[in-house]
Order: C-alpha cells, then structure tokens, then sequence
C-alpha cells in the first residue's frame, strides 16, 4: 500500500483575539481555514479535498476552551473545548449526560484529545455525533464575526452536508445549553462499523421529561447520519405526547422516526439498513429513558 501524501504548504497565523480571528479570516477570504483540533482540516486537506492556503489558529483565544456550569443560566463550552474534556467533565456528566455520551462516541481516545466540540458542529457532517444531542438539548450556538455577535439556534445551524449559517469571517465561540427539563432523562445511540473509532451509521439522540401533555410526558428525539443534516422526528415525539406510554406506543413512534429520516445506500450500508437501525436504535433510546424516567419517580 502506497502512503498517504504528506499536507501542501500552507502559512499559519495564530490569532490573540476573536476580533484578530475575524480580521485574519476576512482579509484571506476563501483561501483561509481557522483550527482548533485539525482533526478533519488536516485529513481533508492531505487527501486534497480542500486547499487553504492560510490557517488561523484559534484555540488560544481566550476563554474558547473554558467549559462552565451556572446553576441560574446552564452550561456554557467553549468552542475549542475537546471531547475528551466533554466527555469527563463532572457538571457535563452530571447534568448533561446526553452531552457526554456524545463527544464521548466521537472517534478514537486519541482523537478525542484533539477534536473539539466546535470543530465536530463546524463540519456539518450529516454523521457528527454532538450535532443530535445540541439539538434536542436545544442548544444555542455563539457566532462572531465582522458584526459582532449573534446566536443561531442548534436546530437551525445546519443547512445541508459541510453548509451552515456560518457566514464569511465568522467562527463558533460558544455553545450555550440552557438548563435541562426538572429530572429529565437521555440516552445517545451510535451505530457504526465497529464499536469504537467508526463513523456513525445512525445516530439517535432521546430526551425525556415529564409535562403537561396528554400522556404527561414529552420526548425530543434527533437523528444524524441519516439525512442531509440532523433531523428532528417530530412526528414521533407528537404520537409520544399525546398516546399512552407502553411498549407499543414505543414501538410505534420508533416507526415514525423512520419516516423522518432520508438515508443514501452508499459504500458504508445501504439506506434500508439505516432505516431498519433508526427504528431499532430509537426503540432502545426510547425505553432506556422510559426506565430512567420511572426510577426517578
């Protein structure tokens, strides 16, 4: 087997401050790329998928990596934030279980100490596992750029694979989750080649919590890898919150979620396989939290 290219040339600019970020990002347009983990930017570019000439390092901005709990407003992490320190944070795990299965689910161990939670949204891949679990957390995403600050809801980022609503000279600096519903419950679920360092083939993300509906609870279920960008299957969660809560109402917002999602056959399975693991992955979400959410009475 023949070794992969080694990285085209490139110049690295390393930014002291967002609005240097900013600058930096403007002036070189198209052919400038900010980092923080690399572990995509790197890989795309040594297989010469994409050609910046120009990176701008932003992990050393301040606060980007800073991962913090307000028990009045919620968590708030950093942009540059890696998985690992997601994924072994205590108030993340605490109070964010979800969160933590997720960047926890992300590649390799090794990978984890480099990737990082804006890097893994940033890309847009329809298979990013932290994109379902911001999404039915209900997470706001902080952008900066040439006008300032603005916050672009989770569920609205994601415009189609490698597109979002960042616009030219814009980076991620935050994600805000808002406090989670009173004893709500979660579960992430990733099907992938093999057990550990895979993409993922399917992604389910479910939340569950008690409220004011017909059958007093309420479920938020999204889905990655099996559409364009994460979806919500919200077909699914309205039959949850107005029927009975039992094995066949589970059974039956799990054939819902199937009809929210759009997958392609291509050379990582076919798209009757991923529909077939939708509905089983979501099965099983929805009866882990169903079981937490009865403990927890």
């Amino acid at each position: 087997m023949f070794a992969r290219p080694g990285l085209p040339p490139f110049d690295y600019l390393r930014a002291g401050t967002v609005d240097e970020a900013v600058a930096l990002l403007l002036e070189y347009g198209e052919t400038a790329r900010p980092v923080m983990g690399g572990t995509d930017l790197f890989a795309n570019m040594r297989d010469g998928k994409i050609h910046p000439s120009v990176i701008v390092d932003v992990k050393h901005l301040p606060a980007i990596r800073d991962v913090v709990y307000d028990e009045g407003l919620g968590l708030t992490a950093g942009a540059a934030a890696t998985m690992n320190e997601l994924a072994r944070h205590g108030d993340v795990r605490a109070r964010y279980p979800l969160l933590a299965q997720a960047a926890g689910a992300v590649a390799s161990y090794q990978i984890r100490n480099r990737a990082t939670l804006g890097g893994n949204l940033c890309n847009a891949s329809p298979c990013a596992d932290t994109a379902p679990a911001a999404i039915v957390l209900q997470a706001e995403f902080v952008l900066y750029g040439p006008k300032g600050e603005r916050v672009v809801p989770a569920e609205a980022f994601f415009l189609g694979p490698g597109q979002t609503t960042l616009q030219p000279g814009e980076l991620m600096t935050t994600v805000h989750c808002p406090l989670p519903p009173p004893n709500a419950a979660a579960r992430y679920l990733k099907l992938g080649r093999c057990r550990t360092g895979d993409l993922s083939l399917v992604g389910v993300a479910v939340l569950g919590f008690r409220d004011g509906t017909a059958s007093g609870y309420r479920f938020r279920i999204a889905l990655g890898s099996v559409a364009p960008t994460p979806v919500r299957a919200l077909d699914a969660e309205e039959f949850l919150a107005e029927n009975p809560l039992d094995e066949e109402a589970f059974v039956q917002a799990a054939e819902k979620a199937v009809a929210a999602a759009s997958p392609i056959t291509d050379v990582r399975g076919t798209a009757q396989y991923q529909r077939a693991m939708v509905r089983t992955l979501t099965l099983r979400g929805l009866r882990d939290v169903w079981a937490q959410l009865k403990e927890g009475k």
